[in-house]
């Protein structure tokens, strides 16, 4: 293994199907969903269906951002005294920059909203990772980084999208892009907050630890007229493995951000067949998106944390996980997970 391993200490979420990890993770588990009408009408004149969050207020814009970000951070850290909260580095992931409808404020306001709302400032060790679904790893890359030297142990990431506001909706739905009656080949948007708080690993059993973190990039992205081989998706998965020292043989369980688009089924289907070289009697799919939508940025929190929720509650088929997120402009990465098992 290239580089040291981080451990997954505790997970918050706020989603559609859920206001706490065990809550969103136990509809993930049993594939619940709840979409509902929007207040947004697509081209043949019937409602949008989108996941909504059923918070107790309708907050909007940043401030819906920030509150979900908020609630899920006071979960993961709920076994943390407050008064250590601001030694904490918090690594924030929001959407692309270039994210048709961008929310404005999210690379600065937002943060501070949390804070607020929190009643904490965070370390001067925080950042913001405006890159979308991908954003988790790259989350993780800087956070090993950062465990790597002497004055940091623990580090929070965390996530808040939404693609519930019509500039995203209208150009999506006019792209072909949106699941509605008149078109099958698309996803429900979604909004949704995570947090993750990753420590360096104690080397006890019942660990979740990120192995291996991939990056890679797709020349044949979903807006392109390119051939799609899948490259980019293979070149993070091979790196990813090759960062934890295993083969993709070995991995149990894939998790995946697919949220129902037929190219990014086509384009894990290619990784595949282009990583897996020893055949397996079953490699099962998990996409936490077909409970929640497409959420963004919080994919990968999502996925992260249904593979914590698997471990501990000892319904994983296995011990090592394969997730893997993509971007539309062509972004794409990979992490290994391995639970150390009890005895």
């Amino acid at each position: 293994m290239s580089s040291p391993p981080v451990a997954i200490l505790r997970s918050g979420l706020v989603t559609p199907v859920g206001l706490t990890a065990p809550a969103s993770c136990a509809a993930f588990r049993a594939r619940l969903t709840n979409p509902s009408e929007t207040r947004f009408i697509d081209a043949d004149g019937e409602w949008i269906m989108a996941h909504q969050v059923p918070l107790e207020q309708p907050w909007r814009g940043l401030a819906r951002l920030a509150r979900m970000a908020a609630t899920a951070i006071e979960e993961a850290l709920a076994d943390v005294p407050r008064e250590q909260w601001d030694a904490l580095p918090l690594i924030l992931c929001v959407a692309e920059t270039d994210r048709p409808g961008r929310m404005e404020g999210v690379d600065d306001e937002l943060f501070q909203r949390i804070q607020e709302l929190l009643g904490v400032g965070f370390s001067a060790d925080s950042t913001i990772v405006a890159q979308g679904r991908v954003g988790v790893a790259v989350a993780f890359a800087r956070a090993r980084a950062l465990m790597a030297g002497p004055r940091t142990a623990r580090v929070l990431v965390a996530a808040s999208d939404s693609l519930l506001s019509w500039p995203t909706l209208g150009r999506y739905e006019r792209g072909d892009r949106l699941l509605t009656a008149g078109n099958t080949d698309g996803f429900m948007p979604g909004e949704a907050a995570g947090a993750l708080l990753l420590g360096v690993p104690e080397g006890r059993a019942g660990e979740l630890l990120c192995t291996g973190i991939g990056l890679g990039h797709e020349p044949a992205h979903i807006e392109s007229e390119e051939p799609l081989r899948a490259e980019g998706l293979a070149q993070a998965v091979k790196a990813a493995l090759a960062d934890a020292g295993c083969q993709m043989h070995q991995m149990d369980l894939r998790i995946t951000d697919l949220s129902g688009e037929q190219y990014y089924f086509k384009e894990a289907a290619l990784a595949l067949s282009r990583t897996l070289r020893v055949r397996k009697e079953a490699f099962d799919i998990w996409h936490p998106a077909e409970c929640i939508g497409e959420v963004g940025a919080a994919s990968g929190i999502a996925i992260v944390s249904s593979a914590l929720a698997a471990c501990e509650k000892h319904y994983a088929p296995g011990p090592n996980i394969l997730a893997h997120m993509s971007n539309d402009a062509g972004q794409r990465v990979a992490l290994c997970l391995q639970y150390t098992v009890p005895e």
